[in-house]
């Protein structure tokens, strides 16, 4: 199992249009083998004293934090789809993301123990 970890801001008036965009790139990545993808919208987000995650992607005012990651079966699935996402005509279409880009946060990860009600691993 290999997963894509990503936070970035968004400004909340764009919430609708972000919303609209991940449901594309979530088909987008199943048809590529995403086994789960999450979408996440800041609720409660605090600040901290050193550093938080407003201050990790040099949130602006009135930008909320998006805290995503997509499961894949493995590393390499994830790269192939990676490579593969962006020449998709439905990626393309989306025209300007509703945020700033180069402020996202992005990386890969192996999961080293997970705990799920139905399913146990590490």
């Amino acid at each position: 199992m290999y997963v894509n970890g990503y936070i970035l801001s968004v400004p909340e008036e764009k919430k609708s249009a972000y919303v609209a965009m991940t449901r594309v790139f979530a088909e987008v990545a199943k048809e590529l083998g995403a086994l789960e993808i999450f979408e996440n919208w800041e609720l409660e987000v605090p600040d901290g004293e050193l550093t938080d995650y407003r201050q990790a992607v040099k949130a602006l005012p009135g930008e909320k934090i998006v805290f995503s990651w997509v499961i894949w079966p493995d590393r390499e699935s994830g790269a192939i789809a990676h490579r593969g996402m962006w020449s998709d005509p439905r990626m393309k279409d989306f025209g300007d993301i509703p945020f700033d880009g180069k402020r996202m946060i992005m990386g890969g990860f192996e999961p080293v123990f997970s705990y799920h009600k139905d399913r146990d691993s590490g």
